[in-house]
């Protein structure tokens, strides 16, 4: 049982680090994007379409990671919707 907690931790602490990893390179595609544009005249502002590409990925993430979602299923939530499909103990 530790075991199973261990891995289901591990994989938690990996998706959040991924996630940090993620919002790091956003910023660092954002600056070179935005210098790239402004070296290049400053006219339209092209950046943003990449940029709202990598946001909606970001937010996609982060609610995989951080959301309601990303919590572990308990027993008690297993033994709830067992119930709820009418397999219930028959003693």
């Amino acid at each position: 049982m530790t075991d199973d907690i261990r891995e289901v931790a591990r994989k938690r602490i990996k998706a959040r680090r991924d996630f940090w990893y993620m919002i790091l390179v956003f910023v660092i595609l954002t600056a070179l994007f935005v210098v790239v544009w402004a070296l290049s005249g400053m006219g339209y502002f092209w950046p943003m379409w990449p940029l709202f590409g990598f946001a909606i990925a970001t937010v996609f993430s982060a609610l995989s990671t951080f959301g309601p979602g990303s919590r572990p299923i308990s027993e008690q939530h297993i033994d709830d919707e067992v119930r709820k499909l009418g397999g219930g103990s028959q003693d």
